[in-house]
């Protein structure tokens, strides 16, 4: 099934003009019909997908280029997709483990709080 950048916006929640940009920048190559207007795949949506997870997990523009052209290498740039992910799996943990800390010093102080007020309430 193919569907037109119209579509395929709706269908990965992003808009037509992201959509282009990332053809732009090497990250999507959608095929051209004979009216040269673009058509996407589920494999370009399932591939757009995972190049969402890997920038919510932080990896600029740059870096999801990197992996792209990996991508597209083959089996000979698995090492090289291996080692960016695992890097970025050490920084992650670190920011969770930040951001654990800073949720466990919130619950902390609204347990401080809900103690007064329970004594102002008597």
């Amino acid at each position: 099934m193919s569907f037109s950048i119209g579509e395929f916006s709706e269908l990965v929640g992003i808009p037509s003009s992201t959509l282009r940009f990332y053809e732009k920048e090497g990250l999507i190559t959608p095929d051209r019909n004979k009216n040269n207007l673009r058509t996407y795949s589920e494999e370009d949506a399932n591939w757009l997908k995972f190049l969402l997870h890997l920038k919510g997990a932080g990896l600029s523009v740059e870096e999801l280029k990197q992996y792209t052209i990996w991508r597209a290498a083959g089996d000979s740039t698995i090492s090289e997709r291996l080692n960016m992910l695992k890097e970025k799996k050490v920084v992650l943990e670190q920011e969770i483990e930040s951001l654990q800390k800073n949720l466990d010093t919130v619950f902390r102080k609204i347990g401080i709080y809900e103690e007064k007020v329970s004594k102002l309430d008597v």
